[in-house]
């Protein structure tokens, strides 16, 4: 933490995953390597679920950090990945009905995606799948499907995803998938903020990418991680200045599932604006 004339910053990581969906790392371990590499302020936004709070909080809590609870939906704009992260939000009806659909939904998901890998060669089981989620009562995530599929193959879980499903490749599958308008209404019923999860990764057209930033700006989205790890020094410097323009927060994180030459928690350096930390209730 440091202090200036402003008052307190808070180097933050926003967007990190543990095993409660596709992460690595347990809650602790996941917390005690932020503290190490310097992080005042965690969220681990795991995919479509907040599973494990009490776990979390209870991790960072720990290694002396604070802790702002998070989720990343898991959202397509028609075949096109656009994710929502959400923080500070309740777990209430509005998102227990959210979540007990991308459950159910994900099942029907990964039984597309392994008939779909199953006519290509590859015979994964749903019961295989399972056994790579760490905690049953979070939804089925295709990592874990290619996590099964890697063992049947001598390939690595990165590998089969790229080759098979991702978006656009044969074993893809975009049953169930909530819009991000959806994402920012179950986030804004649960009281929380919603912000664009690393738009420099959706796979459009520059000019219809704004485009679309645009249009959930004013459907009502609150921000856009502009600081992320894959991003470019002129691609922060861009959509900062978008998120200025559309009066949308900045939010940054690293977005590590496991920590490697690519990804490390803490990395980019992020410091949340002040008016940002108000609207979150860490000031």
């Amino acid at each position: 933490m440091k202090m200036t004339g402003a008052g307190l910053r808070l180097r933050a990581d926003l967007h990190t995953h543990s095993i409660y969906s596709d992460g690595f790392y347990a809650p602790e371990e996941l917390c005690r390597r932020a503290k190490e590499n310097g992080v005042d302020l965690l969220s681990i936004t795991d995919h479509d679920t907040m599973n494990g709070e009490e776990e979390k909080r209870a991790a960072a809590e720990k290694y002396g950090l604070k802790y702002l609870s998070g989720w990343e939906i898991s959202a397509y704009a028609g075949g096109c990945k656009v994710h929502v992260t959400g923080y500070n939000c309740r777990r209430d009806g509005a998102y227990l009905a959210f979540m007990r659909e991308r459950l159910e939904k994900s099942y029907e998901r990964a039984e597309d995606s392994i008939r779909k890998l199953r006519a290509a060669g590859i015979p994964v089981t749903l019961k295989a799948a399972e056994a790579h989620r760490a905690d049953p009562g979070s939804p089925l995530h295709t990592m874990h499907i290619a996590g099964a599929a890697a063992e049947l193959t001598g390939r690595t879980p990165g590998e089969i995803y790229e080759e098979y499903l991702a978006p656009g490749r044969p074993a893809h599958s975009l049953i169930g998938r909530p819009t991000p308008e959806e994402a920012t209404d179950c986030i804004h019923a649960s009281g929380g903020i919603a912000s664009v999860a690393h738009p420099g990764r959706i796979a459009l057209p520059f000019s219809e990418r704004e485009a679309m930033i645009v249009r959930l700006a004013a459907y009502g989205i609150d921000g856009i991680e502009g600081v992320y790890t894959t991003h470019t020094e002129k691609e922060t410097e861009y959509f900062r200045t978008l998120a200025e323009k559309l009066g949308l927060f900045v939010t940054g994180g690293s977005d590590t599932h496991r920590e490697d030459e690519g990804h490390k928690i803490g990395l980019p350096v992020f410091y949340p604006s002040e008016r940002l930390l108000r609207a979150l209730g860490m000031s």
